[in-house]
């Protein structure tokens, strides 16, 4: 497969970049610590960006009000504290996903679930790999790639010196990289019996987009590219959640069930039931989620932000 992937040159060594070269060497000397060491600077570095980020809080605070409206101002309130913990190991486990080796990775991980994902690629069978974005989304895909190799779909970075370390990071343990506008790649790599790693959880505009429930939120924008790529490919659909285990105690990524004969009538109930597996996915981790993403920001027309 001919795929355009960002490559290493000199002109990364130009000054410009050399902020973001420290930020980099900082970080890896940081996950070369011990992993409790890792979990509570992770921790105490997300309770300080809370107070920081004070607008992405009252984004994540509104998430889960529309989500929950039933849940209490103070349950909601630790879930936010708990999310932004989240959201500083979420810095570290890209490290962790990025520089650890192998046996490193595999030493915190308990994994379950992949077995049937092997027997479907055995037989050719093309897989749409659905990942939420977890906070644990690096690392996640990191582990599941070292089980299955497969091949990723991103959204290439503005700034080239990241966008080279991301693809470099992610090619550890997969095959290659996909842009996300590539659906032409996606179903030829499909139809080809391989593994799609594939998110259809945030809000990526009204192009291309229908309004489902998500949660409580009746009319959330919902991308129509799971029903194109599943109809288009006929791949079978298997969700993973990696997630957390409190405490610093390490990881598990659970392989849910595939589904091989999802429902395809149209764009809209194609969503509706893919929004089902992702609140399903959610509730397995809810701390652990990217709240801070407007996720409702997309509105039918004539209908007032709920922002």
């Amino acid at each position: 497969m001919t795929t355009h992937l960002p490559q290493f040159n000199r002109a990364l060594l130009h000054p410009r970049y050399w902020l973001t070269w420290l930020g980099i060497g900082l970080l890896y000397l940081v996950v070369l610590l011990p992993y409790p060491v890792i979990y509570r600077l992770g921790c105490g570095m997300g309770r300080l960006a809370m107070r920081v980020m004070k607008r992405r809080a009252r984004i994540a605070h509104r998430n889960l009000e529309l989500c929950f409206p039933e849940m209490s101002e103070a349950e909601r309130q630790k879930l936010v504290e708990k999310n932004f913990e989240s959201v500083g190991m979420g810095l570290m486990e890209t490290g962790m996903a990025w520089f650890w080796p192998n046996w490193r990775v595999e030493r915190w991980f308990d994994v379950s679930g992949v077995e049937p994902v092997k027997a479907l690629l055995a037989q050719k069978q093309g897989i749409l790999l659905i990942g939420v974005h977890f906070l644990t989304l690096e690392l996640g895909a990191r582990i599941f790639g070292m089980h299955t190799p497969g091949i990723g779909v991103y959204r290439p970075n503005d700034n080239p010196l990241l966008d080279w370390l991301q693809t470099w990071g992610r090619l550890r343990s997969n095959k290659t990289m996909l842009d996300r506008k590539d659906l032409k790649g996606m179903i030829k790599a499909l139809k080809s019996g391989e593994i799609i790693w594939y998110a259809p959880d945030h809000d990526y505009g009204p192009r291309n987009s229908v309004f489902v429930p998500l949660f409580a939120v009746e009319q959330a924008a919902t991308t129509s590219g799971t029903w194109m790529l599943a109809k288009m490919s006929k791949a079978c659909i298997v969700p993973f959640v990696p997630r957390r285990k409190p405490g610093g105690k390490g990881y598990e990524l659970i392989a849910l069930e595939p589904e091989c004969q999802p429902p395809l009538g149209d764009a809209e109930e194609t969503a509706a039931w893919m929004n089902k597996v992702v609140e399903k996915c959610i509730l397995m981790a809810p701390d652990q989620y990217m709240w801070l993403h407007r996720r409702f920001k997309t509105r039918p027309q004539g209908v007032p932000s709920r922002y």
